[in-house]
């Protein structure tokens, strides 16, 4: 991945979104060759000069100031995670790391699983930016269960679940919600961390086998995933849609913690207690083998 080429295609992108008319300009003419904003327009909305904007969209945002990024946001109409990725691409840019380096975080604190642990009602785990899934609760095994069914995968991770199992687009029933959410998440997370070479490596390997990530992934498209629903076909409880709620570790940079939960009397409740019922037969029929 070139950062270059992101901050080219992101903001390209962003630019055709927009119609003359959003932006409250004037559109002379019913004959444009471009389906939102040129770039003069965008310059003049921005304050800049066209030169400097058409520098800025090749990629060349080293050196910006803060107050170009914002004028080129506002101009735009970038939402709070577009926002953030670009001044993660600026950032980048910036940088240029000499050489790309492969993330390696430390072991999870004890007191990190010890909270992870105590969490008995809801299904919960640990994620990195590339979505592996690094620690997990008895209840959240229980609910990706098929993520974990392949007992030669050493670290499981959701997007390469989703996109090349089979058994994903079955998992996740609100197919197009989920595929495009993983998306927006991986793509977010390349603009934080442009020289993970596993993140590199997870995405090449997904755009090289997955037609369906390909195409989500040229759309360019980021998000901030702090809570909401998220809808699953467990194979032994069926469709269950639960709420949501992922926090970031403050001392553990990088890494997430999220949780599952749902309205008590509610199908989605009920749909949490079989689930725990179905994890605490699977734990007796475990030990029943190993004995």
């Amino acid at each position: 991945m070139s950062t270059e080429s992101d901050i080219r295609e992101f903001l390209a992108s962003r630019r055709a979104k927009i119609t003359p008319q959003q932006a409250g300009l004037p559109a002379y003419g019913g004959n444009r060759r471009v389906p939102g904003l040129r770039r003069e327009e965008v310059a003049l909305l921005a304050g800049v000069s066209v030169d400097y904007y058409v520098r800025l969209e090749r990629g060349h945002l080293a050196g910006a100031s803060e107050e170009v990024l914002d004028s080129v946001a506002n101009a735009l109409r970038l939402d709070d995670a577009e926002r953030a990725h670009l001044y993660d691409l600026a950032r980048a840019v910036a940088r240029r790391p000499a050489r790309r380096t492969k993330h390696a975080p430390g072991p999870l604190p004890d007191s990190v699983l010890r909270v992870l642990d105590s969490m008995t009602d809801s299904p919960a785990f640990i994620r990195n930016g590339r979505l592996d899934i690094l620690a997990v609760n008895r209840l959240g095994r229980a609910l990706y269960a098929p993520l974990f069914a392949d007992h030669g995968v050493q670290t499981v991770n959701i997007a390469r679940f989703q996109f090349l199992n089979p058994a994903g687009r079955d998992f996740f029933p609100d197919w197009e919600e989920s595929l495009n959410t993983t998306v927006s998440l991986l793509r977010t997370e390349a603009g934080r961390a442009p020289g993970d070479t596993g993140l590199t490596g997870l995405i090449g390997e997904l755009v090289t086998r997955s037609e369906e990530f390909r195409t989500a992934w040229a759309k360019h498209n980021v998000r901030l995933h702090h809570t909401g629903r998220k809808a699953f076909r467990h194979p032994a409880i069926g469709e269950m849609t639960l709420d949501f709620d992922a926090m970031e570790l403050p001392s553990q940079p990088g890494l997430t913690l999220t949780a599952y939960s749902a309205e008590p009397t509610t199908p989605a409740h009920d749909a949490l207690h079989l689930l725990a019922a179905w994890a605490s037969a699977e734990d007796v029929s475990a030990a029943a083998d190993r004995g």
